[in-house]
């Protein structure tokens, strides 16, 4: 389900005092190149990002920038054909903007193309001078959960609905360490009220799935696997620590192969130089709300460089599972999109096994740009959240924070999201969490979410038919209520047109799992391939999507994105177009 990872709030504060040089790793030079060549590219960089800032002043009343504004470059995308696209985020009279982000697109000649922006005004305060101070902001957000323990007000700008708002960011926890009650609130720097409290921690599993099985007393049975996947044998070395491969029997994915680190003759460390430190690390059962999340956990060790024995009695299983999925998503995104890490700067995705007590999720966590992973609640869900798929999604929505930052319109008392931009986000991770399992075992790949997870309706949610999935009631196509829906529900509506855009309309078999997909106005439709639409789908991500992204936007920014690939008078370009007109999203009924 959804990600967890800090509110995209703190994702703008983060991209506001980020360095342009930060956002060059996007086209920095590949490893192995000479010193005079990194700087050679990281010159380009820094001159595609001036010209961008020259073009979006130069062009104000297109991209809202006025002369209170600075801009920050987040991340620089470059293009096979020599466009540059660079994503800002604002500062306005030097207090940073959440909401304001936007993307200045420019020609291979560093003409001005155009922009995508977060929001259609431009930002505008007559002052940056809080009423109320800090330590107010704090009381007021700390009332906002039980027992809560505010960190340090931040003053940001609130623009997320078109208007702009001074107000003070705040991260607030449970004084109990309850992961799921903690919340990222911004309040009103006049008036100290809450103008929105979003969860911090935000699982895979919903607070709405997981009230659901409980109401129906639905107790899930998950499927461990046995045999064998990947195996590989024990490296050693005589100088350490170096490189090594062992061998992992996991509860989900078999016995596979894990690239670890030897440390001394008979001592093994579960961490993957060859992949910029990937690391799997164990809480011990202990939470924690802040970036230490990971450097407070131990280090795991093992004396052969064989991990888990398959089952939870052995405590290293979990992170036998967590590491496979860790380095398959780092895998696939390197292989398939040239994208390294997930936020591109070459380092290695991290993680934390039995984290917490009875914690029965799992999530992604921005503050320590880490996995964190349960053991299970000990009543609804029984065994560690550690499959691969899960992994795929959640580290995807550490992507989405890195490039598009997409938000929920808004989040109830209860911590589930609503909105469009925050469904596309989930139908994003879901896309690409299948992708990954593709890409890690093509014989076995699916078009299915949490099939492992042993739910009684065989699956959390398929991206071809997406209204099968019962428990969160996802949905077909759009309509416009789906403005305002949950967004795992929504969710459904661009994950449908994916997998129309990838395989087509109708009966279809891969991999032994059958798949029937409806279109909204009966036509036929006809895949491209999964491979094309993915590229399609992650170029739009990262070239066309904004924090405020909804579905109709999505369908321009896949259609420029396909442009962009395949040009616009292409096959790909018109099954762009049809994918979505099969979901009921077209030009014609946008709101």
């Amino acid at each position: 389900m959804r990600s967890a990872r800090i509110s995209r709030t703190a994702l703008a504060l983060v991209a506001a005092t980020a360095l342009a040089a930060t956002a060059g790793t996007a086209v920095a030079a590949p490893a192995g190149h000479t010193p005079t060549a990194a700087a050679q590219a990281a010159g380009r960089t820094s001159a595609t990002v001036e010209a961008a800032q020259a073009a979006a002043f130069a062009h104000a009343a297109a991209t809202g920038v006025g002369t209170q504004t600075r801009l920050r470059a987040v991340e620089v995308m470059a293009d096979q054909d020599g466009k540059r696209h660079v994503r800002f985020a604002q500062l306005y009279r030097g207090v940073p903007v959440v909401g304001g982000d936007l993307v200045v697109h420019l020609g291979a000649d560093s003409a001005y193309l155009g922009v995508t922006r977060a929001a259609g005004r431009a930002v505008s305060l007559p002052s940056t001078a809080a009423e109320l101070t800090p330590r107010e902001a704090e009381k007021h957000a700390a009332a906002q959960v039980r027992g809560g323990q505010a960190g340090a007000a931040r003053l940001v700008v609130d623009h997320t609905a078109g208007a702009s708002t001074l107000a003070y960011q705040v991260a607030v926890t449970a004084a109990d360490g309850a992961p799921d009650a903690a919340r990222t609130v911004l309040v009103d720097a006049a008036t100290g009220s809450v103008l929105r409290s979003a969860p911090t921690v935000d699982g895979f599993l919903s607070p709405q799935v997981v009230a659901r099985l409980q109401q129906r007393g639905e107790t899930p049975h998950p499927r461990t696997a046995a045999g064998s996947a990947l195996v590989g044998a024990s490296g050693k070395s005589s100088g350490y620590p170096a490189p090594a491969v062992g061998k992992g029997l996991s509860l989900f994915s078999g016995t596979v192969t894990l690239d670890t680190t030897q440390t001394a003759a008979r001592t093994f460390l579960l961490k993957d130089t060859t992949r910029g430190d990937a690391e799997i690390r164990d809480a011990k059962h202990a939470t924690r709300e802040d970036a230490k999340i990971f450097t407070a956990a131990s280090a795991l060790t093992d004396s052969d460089d064989t991990w888990g024995d398959g089952t939870t009695k052995d405590n290293a299983t979990a992170a036998v599972d967590a590491s496979h999925g860790l380095t398959a998503t780092f895998d696939f995104y390197k292989k398939t999109f040239g994208r390294n890490g997930i936020q591109n700067d070459g380092a290695g995705p991290k993680g934390v096994v039995h984290w917490g007590t009875d914690y029965g999720n799992a999530a992604w966590y921005d503050t320590c740009h880490c996995m964190i992973y349960g053991d299970g609640d000990g009543q609804t869900f029984t065994k560690p959240l550690v499959q691969l798929d899960v992994t795929g999604h959640e580290l995807t929505h550490g992507v989405v924070a890195a490039t598009a930052g997409l938000e929920p319109t808004r989040v109830d008392s209860r911590g589930n999201q609503y909105g469009e931009p925050g469904a596309l986000n989930e139908s994003l991770a879901d896309i690409f969490g299948s992708a990954t399992e593709f890409s890690t075992n093509p014989k076995t790949g699916n078009y299915l979410m949490g099939e492992q997870l042993g739910l009684d309706q065989g699956f959390l949610r398929r991206l071809d038919k997406p209204s099968l999935d019962r428990l969160e009631g996802t949905i077909d196509y759009w309509t416009e209520s789906t403005a305002d829906a949950e967004v795992h529900a929504g969710s459904g509506v661009s994950s449908h047109a994916f997998y129309l855009l990838a395989e087509g309309s109708g009966r279809k078999t891969v991999n032994g799992v059958t798949y029937d997909s409806a279109t909204y106005d009966g036509s036929t439709v006809q895949g491209i391939g999964r491979d094309k639409a993915l590229r399609v789908f992650y170029q739009a991500l990262t070239r066309y999507m904004v924090s405020t992204t909804d579905f109709h936007d999505a369908r321009e920014a896949t259609l420029k994105a396909a442009g962009d690939l395949y040009g616009t008078t292409s096959t790909e370009y018109a099954a762009v177009d049809k994918a979505w007109a099969a979901v009921d999203v077209t030009a014609a009924n946008r709101p």
